[in-house]
């Protein structure tokens, strides 16, 4: 488990004890990711696209939280994308993560991307894991299922992917 994994839950099990969650007085309900979608295997230097459906009934949505991890590679940054005012209540579209610009061969590289969304005051939605493999052989990305989601650009996924020092980005078992 990534350390920042690691932080994220216990700074989540800190915001359950001050809302007294864990003395059984009831939270309010927080954001939630009720659908999600995303093609596992994509070409080098193809733009990933990664679906998914958000909501919250206070409307306090503010950011969506992305973090790769990368087996055998570097430690990556979180990447933080605002939500706009109008879509606080009800999420829908997708991020993408660019991956024209890697430094090196991205063939054969294993990655997941894990995504939340948070209301800026401590509730955070549940995980949503997007495994991902670079297949210089790989199909076109998968559409969606039809009218499931919003084709909405929602953001990207601000980090520089590097397959590490000897290009083996290694596996997830």
């Amino acid at each position: 488990m990534s350390k920042f994994v690691g932080f994220l839950t216990f700074l989540l099990i800190g915001a359950l004890v001050l809302t007294g969650a864990s003395s059984g007085v009831k939270a309010s309900a927080g954001p939630a990711i009720t659908q999600s979608f995303a093609t596992q295997e994509i070409r080098p230097g193809d733009t990933w696209k990664v679906y998914f459906n958000a909501s919250d009934p206070g409307g306090k949505m503010r950011y969506i939280y992305a973090v790769v991890e990368q087996p055998g590679g570097k430690s990556y940054p979180l990447s933080m994308i605002r939500i706009k005012p109008e879509n606080r209540s009800e999420l829908s579209g997708y991020i993408f993560l660019n991956t024209n610009y890697a430094m090196k061969p991205m063939d054969y590289i294993t990655l997941k991307l894990i995504v939340n969304v948070g209301d800026g005051r401590g509730n955070f939605s549940e995980s949503a894991v997007f495994p991902l493999t670079f297949q210089p052989r790989a199909e076109a990305q998968t559409a969606p299922p039809s009218g499931v989601f919003k084709e909405n650009n929602l953001g990207p996924v601000n980090i520089h992917l590097d397959p590490g020092a000897d290009g083996d980005g290694g596996g997830f078992n």
